[in-house]
């Protein structure tokens, strides 16, 4: 019998509690599941997929691609972090925002910017600077974040002993920070092999391509299932070697003391090249879409009708989607809040497996899914809301655990003492202590659902469309105009929760 502990000192969760967590790690594992059941049903087609030599040469970009993004973000993201911990520059509260920023900026939406400037722009190394800008920031926040705990007194003492600034750093600081920089780096790896948006508008065919066109152009079920098969493998390296890489991070030497180089002819350099994400992934892509946004043929362009129903239908399968994964990230995040042992282990790890599920694989396994188990459903609204919760339940239930983790253990079993049921209890005490984190998680799931393109491809109900799919649509034919309104209204929606997420911060702060 599985034993399981919790911080108030009952051996278990109840029973209801564990019942739902359960069922939520299992309805998470359903993609996984039936892509590795189609896959052994493929049987000898399954090994003679794998043996192609398109399918290597589709493993071979996806890796040069996702190990050159990699090594990219590690340096920049590195110098950017450092920068931002070291030295002291004017308006530093905007250079930090400018050094996240890439972040909001889908990259397939990126991908468009460029190839509004520059047409002509295709293949490996377009994608790369893409890619590497957008996932720059993954690194420069992990760096920043282990600076900000270690002692900085370190270096200037490797100094004054006659070491140079570049020894002195590789010998005292990157040791410390290593775990957090390379852990950011396996990140944006993953994050480059789950992208679908930016190379396919950038023509560079990885798995996320192939799977993609083994699905839209033959309905190769088979030849799609192994190839997910193949990408999740990939992705799931990636997130072992992320997370034993996390448990490394070595213990805080102190806290920093304050910025003290000055910004002069030896930081200006590190000023540059922490510049250039930012540069490179917003500012010149979002100037291509105001660009080509202000020109008069664009507005004639615009479908109003069209327009007004992709922004709406975002909007809503965002809200809905937020809702939905809230709802489900709840039960998972009060066992991992308050309970351990190797059930709540299991329940917390099978919803984490969407970290190495990208959108693609999950909306082609529930394609498969619903057509052979659930037809009812096949191309209709639910699947799609779902497999926003599948691929955001993470995020979600990571920040759940954080506010159900901070309300008083010992409130819900005051409230059960005086004779209210304990999921009532639950319900009007924990709950509302904990709606800000709700509400942060909701709008973490929204603005990742209003930007999720591969799996609303695959999955949503015929004579339905996003900005997203609508931006991926015109600019896959080169209708870069009529292209320029969905893209400028996708930003502004992705910026409403933004908007909310930063009051909240906001008032959390004073």
């Amino acid at each position: 019998m599985i034993t399981l502990r919790s911080s108030t000192g009952r051996a278990r969760p109840p029973v209801w509690l564990a019942a739902l967590g359960v069922g939520v790690g299992a309805l998470a594992l359903i993609p996984l599941a039936y892509l590795v059941v189609r896959s052994v049903e493929a049987g000898e087609g399954a090994v003679e997929t794998l043996l192609r030599p398109r399918t290597a040469a589709l493993v071979v970009n996806s890796l040069a691609l996702a190990i050159s993004v990699g090594a990219t973000c590690l340096i920049l993201g590195t110098v950017a972090g450092w920068t931002l911990a070291h030295v002291r520059l004017r308006y530093r509260a905007v250079w930090v925002v400018l050094a996240t920023l890439p972040l909001a900026v889908p990259s397939f939406l990126a991908a468009y910017g460029w190839l509004v400037l520059f047409p002509s722009v295709s293949g490996f190394w377009p994608s790369w600077l893409v890619l590497s800008m957008a996932g720059t920031p993954y690194v420069t926040l992990a760096v920043a974040a282990a600076l900000r705990s270690s002692s900085g007194q370190l270096e200037p003492v490797a100094r004054s002993l006659g070491r140079s600034a570049l020894s002195a750093f590789f010998s005292v600081t990157w040791p410390r920070i290593a775990p957090s920089a390379l852990a950011g780096t396996l990140i944006a790896s993953l994050y480059c092999l789950s992208d679908f948006g930016a190379v396919s508008m950038l023509r560079f065919q990885t798995l996320t391509w192939g799977i993609h066109s083994a699905y839209a152009a033959s309905f190769d079920r088979g030849l799609a299932a192994v190839l997910s098969v193949v990408l999740v493998l990939l992705a799931a390296m990636v997130v072992i070697v992320e997370r034993r890489l996390r448990r490394r991070v070595p213990p805080s030497l102190g806290s920093a003391p304050p910025p003290s180089l000055t910004l002069d002819s030896r930081t200006l350099p590190f000023v540059a090249l922490a510049s250039i994400p930012p540069l490179l992934g917003v500012v010149l892509p979002l100037g291509g879409l105001m660009s080509r946004l202000l020109r008069a043929e664009t507005m004639r362009q615009i479908d109003v009708e069209r327009f007004v129903a992709a922004s709406v239908s975002t909007v809503t399968l965002a809200a809905a989607a937020a809702a939905l994964t809230v709802l489900l990230a709840l039960p998972v995040a009060a066992l991992a809040a308050r309970y351990s042992g190797a059930l709540v282990s299991l329940v917390e790890s099978s919803t984490s497996v969407a970290l190495a599920l990208p959108g693609i694989v999950v909306g082609l396994s529930l394609v498969f899914f619903t057509l052979t188990v659930a037809p009812a459903f096949y191309q209709g609204v639910a699947a799609l809301i779902f497999a926003y919760a599948v691929l955001f339940l993470p995020r979600a239930v990571g920040t759940v655990r954080s506010g159900l983790a901070l309300v008083p253990a010992r409130l819900p079993e005051v409230s059960h003492s005086l004779g209210v049921g304990p999921l009532r209890s639950w319900m009007r005490i924990t709950v509302p202590l904990a709606l800000p984190s709700l509400g942060v998680a909701a709008c973490l799931v929204a603005i990742a659902a209003a930007k999720e393109l591969p799996a609303t491809l695959l999955l949503r109900p015929t004579g339905t469309s996003t900005l997203a799919t609508e931006l991926w649509a015109r600019t896959a034919v080169a209708e870069f105009g009529a292209a320029a309104p969905y893209a400028a209204m996708l930003v502004l929606v992705a910026a409403l929760p933004a908007v909310l997420l930063s009051r909240a911060a906001g008032r959390d702060a004073t």
